[in-house]
């Protein structure tokens, strides 16, 4: 973990510099080295001014300004356990008025931890959070220490989406009664928005937008509109989802993989009631972060869907109809990516864990 000390402020380990060239079909990748020597990171997030935050999986919360990294004071306690810890960061679309982001973590409870949504306000200088509220909690947690999502995006409508991992509970996940293995939508202010399908259903808890997932690490909302997932499936069955509110997508009934034992899941790849994913691999690549480019920089990528591999380390870029991985953008950058997001210039960020770093791509000169 990054020590919050004066030792940061004079190491200037964190200062751009060039990570190379990568091949792709749009032609030549400038992939830029925004800061390095990070512990597990988990998600950035860019402001409307260039600077930058990351959150690393064990609690803290950085500042990116200029190549300096700092530590940002008044995040909320987190469960820095298995894959547990702080993990999401999403800049709010009107951060440039009211300064607020939105964090999930595992939260602790007793001797289990949850899935939380936290808002906050970040200071005016970048060193510290004020109004910090967990506005969403899902119930139960898990001991385990695994699959909690976990995402969270902003709708056009401004309303929030959080994904929840199954806690490894899979018996738990067709059950409506609890949040695991959903997608929850709340309200800014933590309320349930009216038009939420299983509002007024006694037993079901009104978050739920949809169920039957198992453990999904990457969410992005496109120009439509439209909400896309991708999610882990166990040995094989990684899939993309576009999310249909009160739609089924069947883990544990379902599934294109099996256990890592090599046992059948549920049964098979198909039952009535249930979605078929958009896109599904097999073996499994570990998918994390997912990002749909809006053609920004590289216009015939408009529409393209781009996936983290924790797995075998390369971005995938989605498209088609079916939705195909078209192309693996690889290179010594790619170490297991864990986030990847598009800047307000169009250019594409992403997370190595496997470095530790943040990286920038734009078209090479």
């Amino acid at each position: 973990m990054m020590k919050a000390c004066a030792a940061i402020f004079l190491s200037l380990w964190a200062v751009t510099s060039s990570a190379g060239v990568l091949q792709s079909t749009a032609g030549p990748i400038q992939v830029t080295k925004m800061i390095d020597g990070l512990d597990t990171p988990w998600a950035v997030g860019i402001l409307p001014n260039g600077d930058f935050v990351v959150t690393e999986r064990d609690g803290e919360l950085l500042y990116v300004k200029g190549g300096i990294a700092r530590p940002i004071s008044g995040v909320p306690k987190v469960a820095a356990l298995g894959q547990g810890g702080l993990l999401d960061v999403t800049i709010a679309r009107d951060f440039s008025r009211t300064r607020e982001i939105f964090l999930t973590f595992a939260r602790p409870q007793r001797s289990k931890a949850g899935t939380a949504l936290a808002i906050a306000r970040l200071s005016e200088n970048g060193d510290h959070l004020t109004g910090v509220q967990v506005i969403f909690e899902a119930l139960p947690g898990g001991s385990r220490g695994n699959h909690f999502g976990s995402r969270v995006v902003e709708a056009l409508d401004g309303t929030l989406f959080v994904t929840v991992g199954d806690h490894g509970n899979k018996p738990a996940v067709q059950s409506k009664s609890n949040h695991l293995g959903t997608l929850v939508r709340i309200n800014r202010d933590g309320t349930v928005p009216v038009d939420n399908p299983y509002v007024g259903n006694a037993g079901v808890r009104p978050e739920i937008w949809s169920y039957g997932h198992r453990n999904p690490q990457g969410a992005h909302i496109d120009q439509e509109g439209r909400l896309w997932v991708s999610e882990h499936g166990a040995k094989g069955g990684d899939e993309i989802n576009l999310i249909r509110p009160g739609a089924n997508y069947g883990w544990p009934v379902i599934s294109y993989g099996t256990f890592y034992s090599g046992e059948k899941i549920g049964e098979g790849t198909s039952k009535p009631g249930m979605e078929q994913p958009a896109h599904y691999w097999d073996p499994s690549i570990a998918p994390s972060g997912l990002m749909v480019y809006s053609g920004e920089l590289w216009p015939q990528w408009n529409g393209n869907l781009f996936v983290g591999s924790l797995k075998f380390g390369y971005i995938a870029r989605i498209s088609g109809a079916p939705l195909q991985e078209v192309e693996q953008i690889k290179g010594p950058a790619t170490e297991r990516v864990r986030d990847i997001v598009e800047a307000p210039d169009g250019s594409i960020w992403f997370i190595s864990v496997g470095n530790g770093a943040v990286y920038r791509m734009t078209p090479s000169p």
